[in-house]
């Protein structure tokens, strides 16, 4: 088995190799779209002969963290043939990666896990959750709160990725756990004309409120089905808002979209204001969680000094780190108005992680007294990791909707 550099002329082999492990037959418009993404992307392969049998991407993405954005390789297309597994091959590709990523400097990587058993072995931890919510929208939306009462306009989505696109990315870093969007990520993948996974969906919609822009959804709509009676449906995407009122506007028009009865919204942030300002939370009902984005710290010292931190923290933490032993040891952090300091000690533990958990509580979205309550992180220092979680927590709860 050879590891090494996957070529542009190339690309359709891995294409074929992901399409065969997805089981996934799309059309030639929606080949050609994953053909432009994987260009500009670090290409590693393994080849038996010329035979590509294994094959992982990342996207030079930048990530937003707590207090800034980091540089952030984000895993994509992670294959193996089925014909090779339980071979060490996806092993090796990871190995590859990470020696990649820490030669360059770049502090943590990130995925999202087609199957979450997979990558905690790599030391990728859960750092982001997304629930899924449903409004029953046969009768108004009931709020708790004023909306916004500003009139809305509906946004051409070709002209979408210059009107709301500046908008997205000046609000990016209001939560961690955040990419950019380039034009061909905006077109190609939220306001594309199909969509992959339902073709009786409409095209995407955008909706827009404010001028300027204060806020702006995306969604699709279904007609009602005539054989089952059910009603229509509309799947919302995105919703961005400067404020409570603005949000509860543009939630309001998204229930109220003639000949539908459901809404359906999923990978919104736990936080969600609709959560709240929904004065009936039978009509608004969370019917489902998942973990989003993984996190998988390349740098430990570089990761944990590179972010802010919302309280000052003086802990001993014990790192386990199996794949990059660098990461392994004692080290004290500390942090105050200066930044934060992260250097080997020999004195007594206050808390021990493994990679994977440490990842998880990285952006703030998970919390280290759960994980000690879990069994997964040991606290030798009564309120250890209440302080930790302190330090650690941000205004609101890291969120991610793009999936790649």
């Amino acid at each position: 088995m050879d590891i090494r550099d996957v070529p542009e002329a190339h690309l359709d082999r891995a294409l074929d190799l992901s399409y065969l492990v997805f089981h996934e037959r799309p059309e030639e418009e929606q080949r050609a779209h994953h053909r432009a993404m994987l260009r500009p992307c670090e290409r590693i392969g393994a080849y038996e002969g010329e035979r590509l049998v294994g094959f992982v991407a990342a996207f030079p993405f930048t990530l937003s963290v707590p207090g800034g954005e980091l540089p952030c390789p984000g895993l994509t297309l992670v294959s193996v043939a089925p014909t090779h597994r339980r071979r060490g091959v996806l092993s090796a590709l990871i190995a590859e990666a990470f020696r990649r990523y820490a030669e360059r400097g770049a502090p943590l990587a990130a995925l999202w896990a087609s199957e979450d058993a997979i990558y905690g072995r790599f030391g990728f931890g859960a750092a982001t959750q997304g629930v899924t919510v449903e409004i029953d929208s046969r009768r108004p939306l009931a709020l708790r709160i004023a909306p916004d009462e500003r009139p809305l306009r509906l946004i051409d989505p070709a002209e979408a990725p210059a009107v709301v696109g500046p908008y997205f990315e000046a609000t990016r870093a209001l939560r961690a756990g955040r990419i950019p969007r380039d034009e061909l990520r905006w077109t190609g993948e939220w306001l594309r004309d199909e969509d992959e996974e339902d073709d009786e969906l409409s095209p995407a919609r955008v909706v827009a409120l404010g001028d300027p822009l204060a806020g702006y959804a995306v969604y699709r709509t279904k007609g009602e089905n005539e054989e089952t009676r059910t009603p229509g449906a509309v799947r919302v995407d995105e919703v961005e808002a400067d404020s409570p009122a603005v949000a509860a506007a543009l939630w309001r028009y998204l229930a109220s979209i003639d000949l539908t009865g459901t809404v359906r919204a999923w990978g919104r942030p736990l936080d969600d204001p609709l959560l709240l300002f929904a004065a009936d939370r039978d009509q608004v009902r969370v019917t489902g969680q998942f973990p989003a984005l993984w996190v998988r710290l390349i740098d430990v010292r570089a990761a944990l000094t590179a972010r802010a931190w919302a309280a000052p923290v003086d802990l001993v933490l014990e790192v386990h780190d199996s794949r990059m032993p660098d990461n392994s040891g004692r080290f004290r952090l500390t942090s105050g108005p200066q930044g934060a300091r992260y250097e080997p000690t020999g004195d007594p533990v206050d808390l021990s992680f493994g990679v994977r958990d440490l990842g998880a509580c990285y952006l703030g979205g998970t919390k280290a007294v759960d994980l000690v309550a879990a069994g997964l992180v040991e606290e030798h220092t009564p309120g250890a990791a209440s302080a930790l979680d302190d330090a650690l927590r941000t205004p609101r709860l890291p969120h991610s909707c793009d999936e790649f």
